[in-house]
């Protein structure tokens, strides 16, 4: 079984705007109930992202912009210090990408978010785009094939535009359509795309997150990395999808039965139940040590 590597600095929730769904409270309460419900877990610390790792990703007009005291778009406001909160988040991913080549099932509990992000642009309450950044590193350092599975609730168009046609990654996002951003609808050579109209029967939706793994396998990548989402749950306030808990636990635990290394981040998820859905889908991925072995 492999050992639980959760990465969090509780210095992410350092920003907020009022009213604003991707709120600090999102990682506090999500991390208070994982370290009272997972004494097992191995709790590090994330580095903060180099220049050199973000510019694998973002353009250098990209990075000044960051700076620049005026917000992006009505949903993704300007923040001080954006900057260095979205570098904290890009390095939590990369810390999870090296704890999951040691052999853990690694999970990044950080924010901002980052699916949305594309090479030059800020967008979908996202800065800097953590998991393309980590698939970046990856393959800098060793690994030829990576694969990214995303379920969260909006297409990753931000992770599409980075990786499409970069022969060494396989992207597969499985989200609500329509839905922000309104893409997400057509394939590439290396892309696969799952929308998903609103309200749809839950395991249809399960089905396709299934079947976008199962994809991405067949691609023997030499790391899976998860852009997790936890907004398909049906009672998140602004999406419109069916998913309960145990569907979370159980994309757990498909990944407890691979045998490749795997790396999640955090991405969207705005509900009061997201510590209990996080906590699900790590319990399903990598079961407390007291529980193995247990009937029922």
């Amino acid at each position: 079984m492999a050992l639980l590597s959760l990465i969090y600095d509780s210095a992410c929730a350092g920003y907020e705007a009022p009213f604003h769904p991707e709120s600090p409270v999102r990682v506090l309460a999500t991390a208070g109930y994982l370290q009272a419900q997972r004494q097992d877990a191995l709790w590090t610390q994330p580095v903060i992202a180099s220049e050199v790792d973000l510019l694998r990703v973002h353009t250098p007009a990209h990075l000044r912009r960051l700076h620049q005291p005026r917000d992006f778009d009505a949903d993704t406001p300007y923040y001080e210090g954006i900057e260095m909160h979205a570098r904290r988040a890009a390095g939590g991913a990369l810390v999870a990408v090296d704890e999951a080549l040691r052999g853990h099932a690694a999970f990044s509990l950080s924010r901002p978010p980052g699916h949305h992000a594309t090479a030059d642009r800020a967008m979908g309450f996202c800065y800097l785009n953590s998991i393309a950044i980590a698939a970046r590193y990856a393959l800098e350092h060793g690994c030829a094939r990576v694969a990214i599975w995303d379920f969260d609730a909006h297409h990753g168009n931000g992770t599409e535009a980075v990786v499409a046609n970069d022969g060494r990654i396989r992207f597969a996002s499985v989200h609500q359509y329509p839905g922000y951003p309104g893409t997400g609808t057509s394939n590439l050579a290396n892309v696969s795309n799952w929308p998903i109209p609103p309200m749809s029967d839950p395991d249809t939706h399960v089905r396709a997150v299934r079947d976008a793994l199962e994809g991405l396998l067949a691609f023997d990548p030499e790391l899976l990395l998860v852009s997790a989402g936890f907004d398909a749950f049906a009672g998140d306030p602004i999406t419109q999808m069916t998913l309960e808990r145990h569907h979370f636990e159980q994309f757990g635990t498909w990944l407890a039965g691979l045998r490749i290394p795997v790396a999640a981040v955090l991405e969207g998820g705005y509900s009061r139940e997201l510590p209990v859905l996080v906590a699900s889908f790590l319990n399903g991925w990598a079961p407390p040590a007291n529980k193995v072995g247990c009937a029922g």
